[in-house]
């Protein structure tokens, strides 16, 4: 063998060894960057459990009495701004205020402006926002406010050890009390959407109610349980006195956190004799209570569900459409609202019970958000909020199973991928 074959033979072995090294250490590289995922997965899942857990064990359902209170349905965003905006500037004592959503457009900063001017005038002003929903209010508008007088604190700040958990759990309260004496609840958030400004939603509809009573401190209890929770602080109220109300509408409230909201809904149900009314914009029920409603049609229950016909979060829409595959087939009657936004949380049981709140038909609000519901009792409120929802369904599109049956291959694929997520939709 020459000296040049030899040469050439010994960097061929040469090429084949680092050759044969670099496809080892690649191997060996994709497997621990695996590993490492499977670590970082792990973790995140055990900081949601976790939390998950320990959320449950410090904060669990808050039942408040039955009482008897006068209340003033708004279902329109203009009338019922104009009229909280009103009581807000009327206020000649204190303001505890809480939301979900409070954004930067026009009226939050009128709302904001509101709030900066009774602290100047000597109120005592609180606002409490969920760090989520409220990620979009500019903090130079917050330390404005601060710096006012107005006390501001922020639910559910993501934090450790349980990362994931705190990170994904929302409180979707909406309370506000004006003077320790009118409350308001119900499902609007604050900003220029919830008049219909929103070109790609349009027209919004939700229900929202103004409370005189008792129950008002309730709502004010509520709202301090959570602002405690937020700021660690141990701050308490005096209750209303001698307040006696003949002739109102009989309701309680119930605050639930991030738990016992499907069992609620669940007795509902299963309490139905002959109509049920479900409106939510997120209709993602889950099993146990898919087979419920399943249960009350075959029993003789009309079951009827309001949902909006276009959607405002990606997937919620294509995960709606798994359940009503089940529930279409025996009887169910789905409507979709097409004049603008439907954003109602509202179920009605035969003529006996009425809810209003924050709760959505949603997994999210049954498993992670903190919501706040009102359940009203006197006959002639649950036929006005009846003939509310007759005219909503007026303005919807019955859904049947033969165009059901013909939705596109596309979205059976997202609607695939969305009740994977659902939990979290």
């Amino acid at each position: 063998m020459n000296e040049s074959a030899y040469i050439e033979q010994n960097c061929e072995g040469n090429g084949m060894i680092i050759n044969l090294w670099r496809l080892s250490f690649t191997m060996y590289a994709l497997i621990i960057t695996v590993l490492i995922l499977i670590l970082i997965v792990f973790l995140l899942w055990l900081s949601y459990y976790l939390g998950y857990k320990k959320h449950l064990n410090l904060h669990g359902i808050k039942q408040y009495p039955k009482r008897s209170g006068e209340l003033t349905l708004f279902i329109d965003g203009r009338e019922l701004y104009t009229r909280y905006f009103a009581d807000i500037r009327n206020a000649k004592k204190s303001l505890e205020i809480q939301f979900y959503t409070v954004c930067d457009d026009k009226i939050c900063n009128e709302f904001l402006n509101i709030l900066r001017q009774k602290a100047k005038e000597g109120l005592t002003v609180r606002l409490l926002l969920d760090y989520y929903g409220s990620k979009n209010v500019k903090k130079a508008g917050i330390k404005l406010c601060r710096d006012e007088g107005v006390k501001v604190a922020f639910s559910n700040k993501p934090r450790l050890p349980y990362l994931l958990f705190t990170s994904l759990t929302h409180n979707h309260r909406k309370i506000s009390v004006i003077d320790g004496t009118i409350g308001y609840i119900g499902g609007f958030n604050l900003g220029e959407e919830y008049l219909g400004n929103n070109p790609k939603l349009g027209y919004w509809r939700d229900y929202h109610l103004k409370v005189q009573g008792k129950s008002v401190d309730d709502l004010r209890n509520q709202f301090y349980r959570d602002w405690n929770v937020a700021t660690q602080e141990k701050q308490t109220y005096l209750p209303q006195e001698n307040v006696t109300l003949t002739g109102g509408i009989e309701h309680h409230f119930e605050g639930t956190n991030g738990a016992h909201l499907q069992d609620i809904f669940l007795a509902l149900v299963k309490h139905a004799k002959k109509e049920l009314y479900i409106c939510t914009p997120y209709f993602i029920p889950g099993k146990e209570l898919t087979d419920e409603l399943i249960k009350a049609i075959k029993r003789g229950v009309n079951v009827k569900i309001l949902v909006p016909f276009q959607a405002d979060y990606p997937l919620v829409k294509e995960a709606a459409f798994r359940y009503y595959g089940l529930l279409l087939p025996h009887g169910c009657k789905i409507y979709r609202f097409y004049q603008g936004f439907y954003h109602s949380k509202v179920i009605v049981v035969d003529d006996e019970l009425c809810n209003i709140g924050s709760g959505n038909f949603n997994k999210r609000s049954f498993y992670l958000n903190d919501e706040m519901n009102g359940f009203f009792y006197t006959p002639s409120f649950i036929n006005m909020v009846k003939e509310s929802i007759e005219e909503d369904i007026r303005r919807s599109e019955l859904l049947t199973y033969e165009s059901y049956q013909k939705r596109p291959l596309l979205q059976k694929g997202r609607e695939q991928v969305a009740n994977l997520l659902s939990r979290f939709l």
